[in-house]
């Protein structure tokens, strides 16, 4: 009897650790999650989702989700961040898609830019776009830069928001994060990242529902640790910036909780002919929380 007791308690022990790390994540509505954004706002978000459901592409094993719609000749590729998704662009997809035809696309668990670019050319060469202007914030914006660097005759014109150049100053100050973030249950890597959306995201984007719901909805099941992981790894992978002659609009904002002023500099001096606009107490989503303001930007770069 004490043999048993005695192996009893261990396993329990484990089973208990193992129920713990494999814990679910909440699955919260969406009528909670936004119950306190404008309705007007709300149900627009609903029904974009609802008139443009993701297409999927499986490409060397991962499976991509895209939106492409509208019909104009020039296309716009949206790269969205570290905690984005396709529609997460809707309100400069809906004002913009009766003059271009817009891609938008959500970043499977893949661990590279190689990976991301593979993607990327498979879909679109699958929806014919041969030359584009890319569109990309926080991490999208670096990976725009990344396909600027790869493939510079494709690529029509850059907007890059909220984002950095190659840089050693985030694998630094993320290093013991980035050995970890592996190794935790994915329950509990979610409910950080909803903490730091309350904590500092919230507080520097005026404190807008919209972003802190749309975040918070992400984070309740529509994105996976590995998808984190594996845009982690993708931040911090280094390459060479290749100079460009085509015109570059940076779009930053002065209380970006994400892009410290060293990397935001950093980033004026690797495109010093840019065009640069500056929100003011916008926080890291600006495309957000002041859609109008950013999507008349984008107005204004791509007329010009």
């Amino acid at each position: 009897m004490r043999s048993q007791i005695k192996w009893l308690l261990p396993l329990s022990i484990g089973a208990g650790l193992i129920a713990l790390y494999l814990w679910p994540t909440p699955n919260v509505p969406f009528d909670q999650l936004y119950a306190n954004v404008d309705p007007a706002t709300a149900k627009a978000l609903q029904s974009f989702r609802k008139a443009n459901p993701p297409q999927s592409l499986r490409i060397a094993g991962a499976t991509w989700e895209y939106v492409a719609v509208g019909q104009g000749p020039e296309t716009l590729l949206f790269l969205h961040g570290m905690t984005g998704s396709y529609d997460i662009w809707w309100q400069q997809i809906e004002a913009l898609q009766k003059q271009y035809r817009i891609i938008s696309v959500t970043y499977p668990p893949v661990h590279s830019l190689g990976e991301l670019e593979a993607g990327i050319l498979a879909i679109l060469d699958r929806e014919g776009a041969q030359e584009f202007t890319v569109i990309g914030t926080s991490l999208g914006g670096y990976f725009a830069q990344y396909l600027m660097t790869q493939h510079p005759d494709r690529i029509r014109r850059a907007v890059l928001s909220n984002t950095f150049p190659p840089n050693n100053l985030i694998a630094e100050k993320n290093r013991a994060l980035g050995a970890i973030l592996p190794y935790l249950p994915e329950w509990l890597v979610l409910s950080v990242f909803r903490n730091n959306f309350q904590q500092t995201i919230y507080p520097t984007s005026d404190y807008d529902e919209l972003t802190l719901a749309f975040l918070n909805e992400i984070s309740y099941g529509r994105i996976s640790k590995a998808q984190l992981v594996g845009r982690y790894h993708c931040v911090i992978e280094k390459f060479i910036v290749s100079t460009t002659t085509r015109p570059v609009l940076i779009i930053e904002s002065d209380n970006d909780p994400l892009v410290e002023l060293t990397l935001r500099e950093q980033l004026k001096a690797t495109y010093p002919t840019a065009k640069i606009y500056t929100f003011l107490a916008a926080g890291h989503f600006p495309y957000l929380n002041r859609a109008q303001e950013y999507t008349r930007l984008l107005i204004d770069f791509l007329r010009e």
